[in-house]
């Protein structure tokens, strides 16, 4: 074996036990970083072709990292709604920029919410699908269909009334020709607050008629708000003769237009109570001396004006809004992307992967779907670096240092004997 083969391997191995120590360093120093993956130092030899059987040519050793990026990180709880972490496989969508920007992938879920209202990380933007009130994306599930979460793009809210559901008791007692009042309140498109009274008219044994007055303003009844139209109205009401609803057999509307805020003209579907039973609108004796309508209770859908009060990120991966008014929509889904080497990404700083030839193209899923890894809500998924192996691996590779070192000691000490032998 050559003085200056066996110093070449020496020399190699320092460098090699150098790489593996500069490795294991970030690994400790990310030990806290967010879905930071260990990069682990793989060795192998290096042989030369001169080597036989009568003698030996030293070749030394070669380093190079392996991240396992597949690697699952434990998941730990925020406090921060926008924080999201990926159980299973699979990585987040981010772009560099707002527009014509780069697609970048990550299991950093640390996401926060920027002066404009979009959900960034470390400078890179969360991307996800549009979707409609009920959480159906918007489109197709297509990297082209992506684009930056934006959680100012419904920033008020407010919904008009098409349902009301009346549940009341009209006096079996009461005498042909008395007359009772009632109101319900109904939203415009505009998310206004209206007030429209029930006028209650017993016009026979049995049988009655609801009349419903134009809408006025919740804080001031003398104001007029809109127009109510003629169709249902009035609307005559029939009970059996045990107390029950006979007619009307379907559910009839009432419309409202002309609203003096410039609202959408309005459809409002009553719930009566189906007829033959005793859910809606009934007729039984009051028991009073002066009968009167008992209302058990008159509800209608639709929303005040709200305005973005919180953002939320739901385990299916949903981006939630929810407004001043207690109304919560949901304005974006998630996406998970997938690939077939996810091991071969190429790395980038802040935990960034892009995709390579190697790795192949992404596939967008949903949260859960199709092998993909589910979305939880503030949580963030931790670094898979144990300190502990670490500092283990650190000893191994200091102890391997030194004995290189200790080859190259003993080289030079030979060589000087070889010298001194010439002289």
């Amino acid at each position: 074996m050559s003085l200056s083969g066996a110093l070449s391997s020496a020399i190699s191995g320092l460098a090699a036990q150098s790489t593996a120590l500069s490795m294991i360093s970030d690994n400790i120093s990310n030990a806290d970083t967010t879905g930071y993956k260990t990069t682990s130092a793989s060795f192998d030899d290096l042989v030369t072709a001169s080597s036989s059987s009568t003698a030996y040519s030293s070749g030394g050793v070669t380093v190079s990292g392996f991240a396992n990026i597949t690697q699952q990180g434990l998941l730990s709880a925020t406090t921060t709604a926008t924080n999201v972490a990926i159980q299973g496989s699979g990585f987040f969508a981010v772009t560099d920029g707002l527009s014509n920007g780069s697609t970048y992938y990550t299991r950093n879920g640390a996401f926060t919410t920027d002066s404009s209202g979009y959900l960034v990380n470390n400078g890179y933007y969360l991307e996800g699908w549009r979707t409609d009130s009920s959480g159906n994306i918007v489109g197709n599930e297509s990297s082209s269909n992506l684009q930056p979460v934006n959680t100012e793009v419904a920033s008020t809210s407010g919904s008009a009334t098409t349902k009301t559901t009346i549940a009341a008791n009209l006096p079996a007692d009461a005498a042909v020709g008395d007359t009772y009042t009632s109101s319900m309140t109904v939203y415009d498109s505009l998310g206004k607050a209206n007030s429209i009274q029930i006028t209650w008219d017993k016009t026979a044994t049995n049988t009655w008629t609801a009349t419903f007055a134009d809408p006025t303003s919740t804080s001031d009844t003398s104001t007029t708000t809109g127009t109510i139209g003629a169709t249902n109205n009035p609307l005559t009401i029939t009970f059996n003769s045990d107390g029950s609803l006979a007619t009307p057999t379907t559910s009839p509307t009432i419309s409202v237009s002309s609203w003096t805020d410039g609202a959408a003209a309005s459809s409002i579907t009553l719930d009566l109570g189906t007829a033959g039973s005793t859910t809606g609108l009934t007729q039984y004796d009051s028991g009073e001396t002066t009968p009167s309508v008992n209302v058990t209770s008159i509800t209608s859908d639709g929303l005040a004006y709200g305005t973005l009060s919180s953002i939320s990120i739901g385990k299916n991966g949903l981006v939630d809004a929810t407004y001043s008014n207690g109304q919560t929509v949901p304005i974006y889904q998630l996406a998970v992307a997938t690939f077939a080497d996810p091991n071969a990404l190429s790395a980038h700083s802040d935990g960034i992967y892009s995709a390579t030839v190697d790795s192949g193209t992404a596939t967008l899923q949903t949260s859960g779907t199709n092998g993909a890894g589910t979305i939880y809500g503030s949580e963030l998924e931790s670094s898979t670096t144990d300190t502990s192996g670490q500092f283990s691996n650190m000893i191994s590779a200091q102890q391997a240092y030194s004995a290189a070192s200790q080859v190259i000691t003993t080289v030079d000490k030979m060589y000087d004997t070889l010298i001194s032998a010439m002289r």
